[in-house]
Order: structure tokens, then sequence, then C-alpha cells
């Protein structure tokens, strides 16, 4: 049994359409200068449209990728006209956005939750990275939030001790959502936060754990190391933990976002990914190129500052309201 929640309502269709307005203005808005006067998809046409994708964010391999597709289509039905090009672009980017194994997902959703060997129903471990600033803290208070909101038990693991603020954030959540949490003085040891976690939700038999890590990536080794240490003991408490290493990346950075999601996928695997922001920036174009180049599922995406506007991504949805 999956458990979900049905989010894709006609209120939240507006959320995420009101989210990527500013994306979507400025996209068309150079859309629609890179084709002033031209009726027909030409070499300068293709050029000025790599102009609009590199500069909202798409990301240079991605971009190439689109062009190059809509090359093929213009020199197989040999007269294309610029009224077709949004048509065009919209199949083309649906296409890349399967491409990267992600699923139709109308509902929010946790898989199975898992037994031990035993046999014994185990928490379902989610482990969240990303640096500071980038909406993680608020990410996991979001998600622990759906979660209670499905009859589930979710608790909160703060194995963030290097900044006493994000314990702290941390703890603000966990009042408001009203989920217990599992916390240590600054400076503890973060492995040990996450297995007394793990321990303390094992015995209150919880649903959901959700550890908080800390964000630094000033010197990558110690970021491997911690992560690679904090998985190894949590493995200790629940086989197979943790089952999602989802990371939190800020849309409104655009390129930046990028480097991130470069950098942690070089120090942990990552299994999913969370773009915040979207409301706030005209840089949404970066969940295109993101899932494009790293092959790792968005899996939410942040339209908004309310609890409920952290909503499942899904590409026919996200399409659909990029190009609306």
């Amino acid at each position: 049994m999956s458990f979900f929640k049905k989010i894709f309502s006609k209120e939240k269709k507006e959320t995420l359409d009101k989210g990527l307005e500013k994306t979507k203005e400025s996209f068309f808005g150079k859309l629609s200068k890179a084709v002033a006067g031209k009726s027909k998809v030409d070499d300068d046409v293709l050029d000025n449209l790599e102009e609009v994708l590199v500069a909202s964010d798409v990301g240079v391999n991605t971009t190439l990728k689109i062009i190059t597709r809509i090359e093929e289509r213009v020199a197989k039905d040999k007269y294309v006209g610029t009224d077709e090009l949004n048509k065009i672009l919209r199949e083309e980017i649906a296409g890349l956005l399967s491409e990267t194994n992600l699923g139709n997902e109308t509902e929010f959703s946790i898989p199975d939750i898992p037994k031990n060997k035993n046999g014994n129903k185990m928490p379902y471990v989610l482990m969240v990275v990303g640096v500071n600033g980038v909406g993680k803290t608020t990410t996991i208070g979001k998600l622990a939030s759906q979660f209670k909101k499905q009859g589930l038990k979710v608790v909160l693991g703060a194995a963030d001790t290097f900044r006493a603020a994000a314990i702290d954030q941390l703890q603000v959540w966990a009042d408001r959502t009203g989920v217990p949490i599992v916390r240590q003085e600054m400076g503890s040891d973060p492995a040990s936060v996450a297995f007394d976690t793990l321990t303390s939700a094992v015995t209150q038999g919880a649903d959901v754990v959700i550890i908080d890590t800390a964000g630094r990536l000033h010197n990558k080794v110690n970021l491997m190391n911690e992560l690679t240490k904090i998985k190894r003991v949590m493995q200790k408490v629940v086989d197979n933990s943790p089952h999602d290493v989802l990371l939190v990346l800020d849309g409104s950075t655009g390129q930046n976002a990028f480097e991130q999601a470069k950098q942690f996928t070089l120090a942990t695997e990552v299994t999913s990914l969370a773009v915040t922001k979207l409301d706030g920036t005209a840089k949404g174009g970066v969940v295109i190129g993101i899932s494009d180049q790293f092959q790792i599922p968005v899996k939410y995406i942040g339209v908004g500052e309310g609890i409920d506007d952290l909503q499942v991504f899904n590409k026919t949805e996200f399409v659909d309201s990029f190009f609306k």
C-alpha cells in the first residue's frame, strides 16, 4: 500500500500557474523578440531561440539538445512556421523530462513502508541535503506536514549540528506541524543524532523519518565523509537506509543551482531533487536543465510560501503551466 495525498486540484493548479508566472512571462517575452518579423523557423530563429533558452537558465547542454531536436523536425517537415514553434518546444521539453525517469505523478506519495529482516515494519527514512539558505529546513517542515495529513507518524532528526540556528529552525517546524524531533546540542556528532532519531522512531512505530544534514560545501571531502558516516550509522538501525537522499536546490539562483547539484552528486548518492523558490524568480527553466543533465528525478517544487505550496513535480502539469 502506498500513502498519498491528491494535490492537483483546481486550487493547486492555480498555485502552480501563478508560481511559474515570472518564468513564463520572461521566457515568452524573449521568445517573441526572437521570432519577430519571421514567418518560418530558419537558422536565425534557431540561433535566437538558443540564446533565449540559455538566458532562461535551461543550461547550455540541455539547450543544445533541444535545438538539435527542433532542427531535425524542421529538416524533416521542410517548412515549419514560427507559429508552430511553441507547440514543438512544448513537446520537446516534455519529452526531455520524460527521459529522466520522471513519472506523471499527481499524488504526494512515498513507497511502501519497508520491513526489516524479521518482517517487522520499519520507518521510511528520508535524508535531506543542500546548502544553507536554499529552503532545506522549510522543505523538511512542509514534507512533515504533508505526511502527517496522510495520517502518517513522522519524526524529525536535527543532524545539522554545525549551526545552532539550523536546530532551532527545525524545532520551529516540529512545533508548527506537531511532530516529534530528536535533537542534541550544537557541535554534537551528526551521526549520533541520526542514530538516536532512528532508534526513537522505531520505538515509537513511526512511518517516516526525515533527517536534516549540514549544508556546507567549502570542504567536499569532509561533507562526503560526514554523509557517509551518517548513512553507515543509520543502517545499523534501519536496513538500507536512507531510502531516499533528497537534494534541495534554490531555483532562483539559476546556474548556481547547477553547480550545487554537481558538488552534492559528487559528495554523495542523490536520489531525488526538490527545487524551491520558483514563485519569486524568472529562472524556472533551471528545473528542465537540472533534471536533464543530472538524470535525477525532480520530486518536489516550491511555488509559494504557504505550508501547502510544496508540490509534487508533475511534468505534464509543469509544462502546461509553463506554456499556458
